[in-house]
Parts: structure tokens; sequence; C-alpha cells
């Protein structure tokens, strides 16, 4: 049964994603206007101080109409046709009850805003269903902080691929995480009631969550500080369970209570299990709606958001997609920037989006960053190269930050994201050197690295880092830790010259770098599809003192070009078997 999984999975990941790749996507300019019988139920649902596209309800207006709104969002949201929108939406709801079918699209955030997701119930679904067939395109979307008693079958379905959380929802019965082919996600903070069915997920990661069973896994199935998680059998099941989470600090959320938008950011918490949002918590810090700066895309540009942020304030970008001159400078301790609706960030003139200075407490949350088409150095940079502070009695976390090289248009980088600081924890990212959409091959999309680590004691839950040109991951800090890895190598390389570097074929996925002592990574799943024929020596290279600190790596062949020569030679520094077009998968403790 596992097999014939996989390779139903196989045959989805090789045709239906290239499929997708010779399909015409809109321009860059593409939006799809909600209908006019629905703009008057919109008006009324409208939250102006959030923007535009954010809409505010509440359990007493007519469910029919919220109903109407909802689905002429969601209608405008999907595959194929709006991957690259440039649509955005936040769906906010007020303490309640509420029935409702809510379908999740492209760029919609569903977010209850109750204290606890207790306060926010949701009879009949918030879900995320397969698109032509399969869940392999299903990204950039997200809910969060409610409850779900699912109307149908006791199942609520929420079939996704990458840059899709689920966090801090409860679901009275079961949770579905799969229709046909999916590619893998994250989920933290939530509690789910009944069985969650993953089904031909290939890989997924769990956080600091709870559920009755947990059925199914194919590839690399993470489980950090999960009460009832799978026991660990490498390899026969592809189960990697870390009973307690180190340290971390769960995502900020927003309330409403009194005709007031609050902020709650949790306290940092260590060796936790489980949820703690259904415990009494006093040591939360809160901040009001008042001392932020609520930036629009139709009226804010870098210039007055950064002079909002010499002026003291936090951050909060509403849905929408924002062109930026020059880069947002974050320079005060505890600043929180933060968008709601995948507000997008778009770099104008090779500029950064976002530059972070070496100091503590700052949160970034919740926000979609795109390459134009002059070339940036780097499109979010944390600490300035040399930052030397220690940072760990208050760290810099990043939660649900993603970062596109092409796609919704041509855009390169030299790399995506680079942190310097120390103590800088990211909370679920995912970086993507396009493979289908607008503006995509090896001479348009460039860009080398997904992710530089320079600080010291980084740590990353939830790393999907996948198609860079060079070094996926490269990491020169002391004492990194990564809880669950997922990459794709390129598929477009031109040649095997041109990914050859010194004497070695190709770019292995994850780079240590060679005077680092101290790292270690949990569930590393790396994936070779090939259009042409092609040797990499390594997945993963690293100082020899290092290697042992990698647990549980697997690497499967998805695609190969006709020809027998296409090989990954080794899993780690020549070591682990060989992936060639005959042994396809291979896993190593």
């Amino acid at each position: 049964m596992k097999s014939k999984l996989i390779l139903i999975n196989l045959l989805f990941l090789c045709f239906g994603i290239q499929n997708g790749s010779s399909q015409t996507y809109p321009n860059r300019n593409y939006t799809k206007p909600l209908p006019e019988n629905v703009k008057a139920i919109a008006a009324k649902c409208n939250q102006t101080l959030l923007g535009k596209n954010t809409f505010v309800f509440d359990s007493s207006m007519d469910m029919t109409e919220v109903q109407t709104l909802i689905d002429s969002i969601y209608a405008g949201q999907v595959y194929p046709t709006n991957e690259f929108s440039r649509n955005r939406y936040a769906l906010l709801f007020k303490p309640g009850t509420y029935k409702l079918d809510i379908r999740v699209g492209y760029y919609m955030h569903i977010m209850g805003l109750g204290n606890s997701p207790e306060d926010v119930v949701i009879i009949g679904a918030v879900r995320s269903n397969a698109s032509q067939g399969h869940s392999l395109c299903n990204f950039w979307r997200t809910a969060e902080n409610l409850t779900i008693v699912p109307a149908k079958d006791s199942t609520n379905t929420w079939a996704v691929s990458q840059a899709a959380p689920l966090r801090r929802v409860n679901v009275k019965g079961n949770l579905k995480l799969f229709e046909g082919a999916s590619s893998g996600g994250f989920m933290a903070d939530c509690k789910i009631d009944g069985t969650v069915f993953s089904g031909s997920q290939q890989q997924w990661l769990t956080r600091n969550s709870v559920f009755k069973k947990w059925d199914g896994g194919v590839w690399n199935m993470v489980y950090v500080g999960v009460s009832n998680a799978p026991k660990e059998n490498w390899p026969e099941k592809p189960v990697t369970t870390i009973k307690e989470t180190p340290e971390v600090r769960e995502k900020p959320y927003w309330t409403y209570s009194g005709e007031k938008f609050t902020l709650k950011i949790p306290a940092l918490k260590k060796n936790s299990i489980g949820v703690d949002w259904d415990k009494q918590i006093s040591n939360e810090k809160t901040i009001s709606i008042d001392d932020f700066y609520v930036a629009k895309a139709d009226a804010d540009n870098a210039k007055s958001i950064n002079k909002a942020l010499n002026k003291g304030k936090h951050i909060l970008f509403t849905p929408g997609i924002y062109s930026l001159s020059e880069s947002l400078k974050v320079k005060r301790p505890g600043t929180v920037v933060m968008g709601i609706g995948m507000a997008t960030l778009v770099p104008e003139k090779g500029n950064k989006t976002i530059e972070v200075s070496d100091v503590d407490g700052v949160t970034i949350a919740g926000l979609l960053i795109d390459a134009n088409l002059i070339p940036s150095e780097a499109l979010m940079q944390i600490g300035k190269p040399g930052s030397k502070k220690n940072h760990s009695a208050n760290p810099t976390y990043l939660f649900d930050v993603f970062f596109r090289i092409g796609g919704p248009q041509e855009g390169s980088a030299s790399h995506c994201l680079v942190i310097n600081s120390n103590n800088v924890c990211v909370d679920h990212a995912w970086f993507w050197r396009a493979d289908h959409g607008n503006g995509i091959g090896w001479d348009k999309s460039k860009c080398a690295n997904g992710l530089i680590v320079n600080g010291n004691n980084v740590t990353i839950y939830g790393l999907f880092n996948e198609h860079f040109q060079k070094y996926q991951t490269i990491w020169n800090g002391e004492m990194g830790r990564v809880y669950f890895y997922q990459c794709e190598m390129p598929y477009d390389v031109p040649s095997l010259e041109v990914w050859k570097h010194g004497e070695i074929n190709g770019y292995a996925s994850y780079k240590v770098g060679d005077q680092v002592k101290d790292h270690k990574a949990w569930g590393i799943g790396i994936y070779g599809f090939f259009d042409i024929p092609m040797i990499v020596d390594q997945a993963i290279e690293t100082p020899t003192a290092v290697e042992d600190g990698f647990y549980h790596k697997v690497l499967v062949m998805l695609g190969w070009s006709k020809e027998t020569s296409t090989v990954v030679k080794s899993v780690i520094n020549g070591k682990g078997g060989e992936l060639n077009t005959k042994i396809r998968k291979v896993m190593m403790e």
C-alpha cells in the first residue's frame, strides 16, 4: 500500500507540476474584483481601519450574506487562474459562534479574534480542498486562532502543501491533510480531538500540538513537543519524534474586545509539550492597535513606513502588495512587523525589503517577500555582518515568512534571507525559486541561495527551501538547530558544467561551513527532479565533526530524464548510499 502511494505521488509530481509549468499565468497586474451584487455585503463587513480587503465578522450578522461574501472571495482565489493574483484578503471573526463553510484559497487569511481558539467557533468547515485532483500547489493561505466543528463526516479537510500553516486551531473532530497528491506543510499550537489523516503528505512538521491519533506518513514526518506523537521506528516508518520543544515563543495573535484590537505576544517557553492556550496564561505581553502604524498598500510606501518606525511605532501591513523603494529599517528592540492577509513586500530598486539591527526581541510575522527585476543582494537581513550581541534572554522571532524568486513576476536576488544576529528563531519559512509561473528560467529567476545563517544559536522549526541555483542552505554559525528540512534541488540546471564547482559535481542542498564545530538537524528530506541527466556528489556537505548531528535523512528521486546517468552519489559527505534512476529512495539514520 505504501509503495503504491509513493508511486502515485511520484506520478503527480513528475507530471502535475511540470504540466503546470507550461500553462499561461495571469500577468502581474491581474486582479478579480468582487461581483457588483456582493459589494454591498462587503461594505457592511469591511473594517477600513485594517484596509479595504479586511473583513471583520460578528456572529449577529446575517450568515447567508456572510457566506455569499466568503464564497465570492474564494471564487477569485483558485488554482490555476489565481495562483499569482494580486488579490489579498484577511477574514477576521469576533468572538462568537458561526455556521459557515469557509473555503480557503490563495492569499486568504482566516483569523479568530478571541483570547482562546475556543472563543470563535465555526460550525461547518474551514477547508482547503484539492485543485484539479491534487493539492501540490495549494500554497499561500492560513487559518489561526479558532475552533472548527466539522459538519461533514466529523472531518475538516486542510489539503495543502507549502506556506499554508495552521496555528492555534482546535478541531472538534478529525483533520484530513490531503486530497490527491500533497507536498508537505506545517501545524503548530493546535488541538485535534480526533485523528489526523496525513495520507499522501510527503512530509509534514507538527509542533506543540495534541491529537488523539496520527494516521499515515510517506517520507518525512516530524513531531516536536507533540502529545500522542507516533513512535519512532526509522527507517521502517518515516517518523522523527522529539518529546519536548527546547525553546519557542508562539506566534502573536490578535484579539478584539471593548471595540479595540489588541495584539498578544506569548512568552518564551522551554521544554514544552502540547498547547497551552487551554490554560490560564498571565505572562503574555499586550500591544494596543494604537501603538501600530497600520499600513495600506494603496497609501503607503517605504518612506511613510520608515517614518513610523523612527517614531517608535510597530507596523501592521494590511492585505495588499507593497512596492518599497528602500529597505525598512527596524532599529528599536521589541519592534513588531506583522502582516495579515498575506501582505506582500517587493523591492523596487535592488534594495532589501527589511533590515533589522542587532537588537533584542524583534518579531516579524505573516509576510510574503517577492523578488523584482532589479536584483537585490538579499531580500531580508537580520543583523549586520559581524553581529556579536547575545540575545538569548529576548530572541528575535520570524513566523510564517515566505520568499519567492519568480512566480508572480520575473525577479532575482543573490540570497533571500541572511541571518547575522545571534539567538534568532525562525518558526516556519518557505524559500521558493519558482518552478512554475511567470518569469521563470535559469537566466531569468536568478538566486544562489535561499538561506544563509551566520549568527550563532539560531534555531529553525520548519525550513522549506528549494530550487535555488547553488547551495539551498548555507549555515556558518555555531550551535545551529533545525527541526525539519524539506528541499527540492533545482529542476532546471542547463548542463552538468554549469552546476560543477571545482572538482565537485553539483551543489549540496545543505551546506554547513567548514569551520563549524556544533550543528544539529532532525528530519532532513531532500529530493531530486532533474530535466537533464545530472550528477550530484552529496546532498549534505558538512565538516566531518558534525556529520553525526544530522538525524533521520531521506533522499528521494522524484523524477529523472530518460538517460540513466542521473545520480546523487551520497547522502552526506560521500556516505549513506547512492540515489539513481533504479534506487529512488535512500533513508539513513
